[in-house]
């Protein structure tokens, strides 16, 4: 992977476990200067030492990403750096709840973890980028914006979100020598997703490993817009059915699945 135009700082929201830690020490192998953004202390200190006995200097910010201030701290923690890349892996569905039954401010945190904080990073840092001629942006994704989901009235449409504003992102960006690339992940064997119990042996589920997919990103980063990780193509594919009811009913009997709702 060839990141000389994406140093010498890269900011990794998200950064602390699973796929964020996976593209935390594949830059840092790279000889990326990081600096890493979660929110639990101690797994993020955990990457952060892995990282830097690889080389490199890495400065750590602990903080809720869909706080009000959340953008104000990091733009403040990296004030004397050069960031070169963005990478933007924190965006859980943090309220998980049927939309009528679910509490509306949590679902306000779920927007601002992944459009509210996000939008604010990007225009923070994608100026001094395109200033430059050099850069990239770096959005994870999931296939959970390609249809609905009972749990993800609000989750599927933030990430829908999330890839339209990438492509725009990267029509915008890419003659100014910023790349702009939304990774679309499908089901992933992080330990967050370990911790709710998902059933990756489902018959036919893809299932892919943190690592693959970071190292998938870095090296798709330059051919935007969208990249779909983990050989989902097919899957994506068919989201895109016009049929939606079609396609919308046999994702949700595939995800009852997944979740161990079906005995």
């Amino acid at each position: 992977m060839d990141l000389t135009r994406c140093g010498p700082w890269a900011v990794v929201a998200g950064g602390s476990e699973g796929v964020g830690a996976s593209f935390a020490r594949q830059l840092a192998e790279a000889g990326i200067h990081l600096v890493l953004l979660a929110r639990r202390p101690e797994p993020l200190e955990a990457t952060a030492a892995e990282c830097r006995s690889l080389g490199v200097e890495v400065r750590t910010l602990a903080l809720d990403l869909s706080a009000a201030d959340a953008v104000r701290r990091v733009a403040e923690a990296t004030a004397d750096l050069e960031v070169g890349l963005l990478v933007l892996n924190a965006g859980a569905n943090t309220h998980s709840e049927e939309f009528v039954d679910g509490d509306l401010a949590a679902f306000q945190q779920v927007i601002d973890l992944n459009v509210t904080t996000p939008l604010g990073l990007v225009h923070h840092y994608a100026g001094p980028m395109r200033t430059r001629g050099r850069g990239g942006i770096l959005l994870v994704g999931s296939m959970a914006g390609y249809l609905g989901s009972t749990r993800h009235t609000v989750y599927g449409g933030v990430k829908a979100f999330s890839r339209i504003f990438a492509e725009s992102l990267w029509l915008e960006l890419r003659e100014h020598g910023v790349d702009v690339l939304e990774l679309v992940l499908g089901v992933t064997r992080t330990p967050a997703m370990e911790r709710v119990g998902l059933n990756f042996d489902v018959p036919g589920m893809l299932v892919a490993e943190p690592d693959d997919v970071a190292r998938e990103g870095l090296e798709r980063l330059p051919h935007g817009p969208v990249h779909v990780a983990g050989g989902n193509d097919a899957g994506v594919a068919h989201r895109n059915d016009p049929d939606r009811a079609a396609v919308v009913l046999g994702a949700h009997r595939m995800m009852r699945k997944l979740m161990n709702l079906d005995h």
